[in-house]
Parts: structure tokens; sequence; C-alpha cells
């Protein structure tokens, strides 16, 4: 997978070749491994089944679409591979790591970072700033690091770390046992608070950083304007310019181009196609808008009332009469 700083540097959009019939052609396109594979979700809100049994995979470097009436599922389906759902039933592996419950932070920890159906922006901040946001995962603690660089680099600390025999030793939080996690942090918080010697350095190597992600994005001209003056389909490309700080291994789109207008959808459409060509982002997307899903998606799955009625290319979807019926409104038996 190509790094996103490296494929920064030379940015270049990728033409959106179509067929006769509309569909976009990736030509001589090859996925790799399966890096998301979901097992029989099942979702229940009380009485209601949100998802029912519900079984697929996303593979590395494809853009999956997942489609469906309202109500049917998908975003309660995107939740749960984040971590705001915990499903009843089912697992969700990613990258060779099964779980049945993952916490939102350390989903976005593990490279899954996502946008929202209703724009999820610090709408007083600058459009700079909430992008600067999606980069503090990447931003550690001078002190932290400086610490866990000690610990990797010594056996005994390693070992002790390992050991788990003290309370002390909250390993997920503090890289060395015998410092308390407060003096880190507020080691780390005076120094960047004061932005002097290498706080200083990191937060100048993370902005250069954001500024070519501001570039890719084509948002120059508002970096500096407040998120809540922006015309919504701006919003939605600041989003997604957030997510993509995060440099994320698996992208979660949540309808990214709802309430647009047919030059906005074009220009996101260049966008999620660039992401994925120029950084070899895995996409998974859900959308309403059949002709941009033919159009970008090399896999679609169709979900109809917490049920997945269809999985395969766009044209195989297409002509699937389930799927026709589901969204024509013919009657359901029960």
């Amino acid at each position: 997978m190509t790094a996103p700083s490296e494929a920064l540097a030379d940015t270049t959009s990728r033409d959106m070749a179509k067929s006769e019939g509309g569909a976009h052609l990736i030509s001589n396109k090859k996925l790799g491994d399966v890096v998301l594979r979901a097992d029989n979700i099942s979702l229940s809100f009380g009485g209601v089944k949100a998802i029912a049994d519900v079984s697929f995979e996303i593979r590395e470097g494809e853009i999956l679409a997942i489609i469906g009436p309202n109500g049917a599922g998908k975003t309660s389906m995107l939740n749960c591979i984040n971590g705001f759902y915990h499903p009843q039933e089912g697992t969700i592996t990613y990258r060779g790591v099964t779980r049945s419950r993952m916490q939102p932070y350390l989903a976005a920890k593990s490279g899954i970072a996502r946008t929202f159906q209703n724009v999820a922006l610090f709408r007083g901040m600058s459009v700079l700033d909430n992008i600067m946001a999606g980069r503090l995962l990447k931003m550690d603690g001078i002190v932290r690091g400086m610490a866990g660089r000690m610990v990797e680099k010594s056996p005994f600390l390693s070992a002790l770390r390992r050991a788990k025999r003290h309370p002390l030793l909250k390993l997920g939080a503090v890289p060395l046992g015998w410092i308390p996690a407060a003096a880190i942090s507020t080691a780390d918080f005076i120094l960047e608070a004061v932005r002097i010697g290498p706080a200083e350095r990191v937060e100048i190597e993370n902005r250069i950083f954001v500024e070519k992600i501001i570039e890719f994005m084509n948002i120059q001209a508002i970096r500096r304007v407040p998120a809540g003056r922006l015309p919504y389909g701006l919003q939605k490309r600041v989003e997604l310019a957030r997510a993509l700080a995060a440099e994320p291994h698996l992208l979660l789109l949540d309808e990214p181009m709802a309430g647009m207008n047919v030059e906005e959808k074009e220009d996101m459409c260049r966008f999620i196609l660039d992401v994925n060509d120029e950084f070899g982002t895995t996409i998974a997307l859900i959308e309403h808008d059949m002709g941009v899903v033919m159009d970008i998606s090399d896999r679609v799955i169709v979900l109809d009332y917490g049920r997945k009625i269809a999985d395969g290319s766009p044209d195989e979807v297409r002509a699937n009469q389930d799927v026709i019926d589901a969204y024509l409104g013919v009657p359901h038996e029960d």
C-alpha cells in the first residue's frame, strides 16, 4: 500500500473512465487479501432487529458500496465496524484480529476512520484546525514517545512492561510503568502549550502533512474559514479531509454525497477515486445515488430489512431481481 505521505507528494487526479452503460471501469485493478470480515452480525434495539445474521468481506484496495432502502441497517453496520454499536451476535475480524466489541478510539488507532451521515465538524473552528484534529492519534506526546522508545530499547523495561505485576503498570496508557501517567501527561501538556523544542518540531511536521491534505482536497482558499460558515458541499469535503488526516487503512463513508448537487457529487466521486488510487485506501461507503454507486464501486452489498439480499459486482446487483423488488417497493411476504 502506498503511504499517504508519499502519494501526496504527487497527486494527479484519476479520470473517471466509463463504459457505454455508464459503469465505472477500473482496468486491471487487483484486489488484495481480506482486510475485514463480518461473520453473522446481528444487532437489535429492543424488539427491533436492525441487522439480522449478515456476513460479508472487504478486500484490500477495493471500493465497496453498501446500499439499501432507508432503515435497511446500513449505518448500523458501519457503527458496528468502528465500535459505536456492539452487535449481540457475530464477530468482526479486522487485519487478522477477531473481536465482538470495539471502542471507537481503538478502532481509530487500528486504522479505521469514517465520515458521518450528518456533518460532524467543529463549527467554530477553522478548516485547518478541524483537519489537524484528525492528526491527534499521530501526535504522540513527546515525553510519552521518548519513554516508549526507552522501553523498546531496554530488554529489562520491556519485560517489566509485559509482567503487569504492579498496579502502576497500566500498559495501555503508560509506556513506563514506574512513571505515573499524570506526570507524563502534564509534561507533554506543558511542552505542547509553550511549543518549545521537540514539541514545536512535531507540530510543524504534522502541519505540513495537513497542508498537503488541504492541497489534495483543493480547499486551500478556505483553510482559515470557520467550518460552520461553509456551504454544505464544502463541509462534506472538509470532513473527508479530516478522516484522511488520520492516514486510515479502512475508510468508512456514510452517505458522502447526500444533499449535494450534480457538480458537487462529481467532485466527491473524483476525490473518492483518487483516495483509493493514490493512497491505496480501502473504502466502504453507503450511498443512495445509484448512478454514483454503479460508477465508482468494485463491489456492491445490498441490505433490506437488516438482511443481506445481494453481494456482487455492480452489473450483477443491477440485474438481481431481489434488489429490483426492494427498490421498486414490491410488498414483502411475512
